[in-house]
């Protein structure tokens, strides 16, 4: 089964957020997770918020 850290590690290594990944991440959001989850989905808002990852929802709706 997927984890949030195996998502935010793939979003962080390539820069980019999926709109597959973002469902994924929504979904496992719902399930119970661990401290460690929780810190990574974290670190992977601060990326989003600062520009070092950038998701591909945003961009199909023209936000920056």
């Amino acid at each position: 089964m997927t984890r949030i850290r195996d998502v935010v590690q793939k979003a962080l290594a390539s820069g980019y957020l999926t709109v597959e990944a973002e469902n994924n991440l929504r979904q496992l959001l719902t399930t119970r997770y661990d401290l460690e989850d929780f810190n990574a989905f974290m670190t992977l808002q601060e990326a989003a918020m600062t520009g070092r990852v950038k998701q591909e929802s945003r961009e199909r709706c023209g936000i920056k």
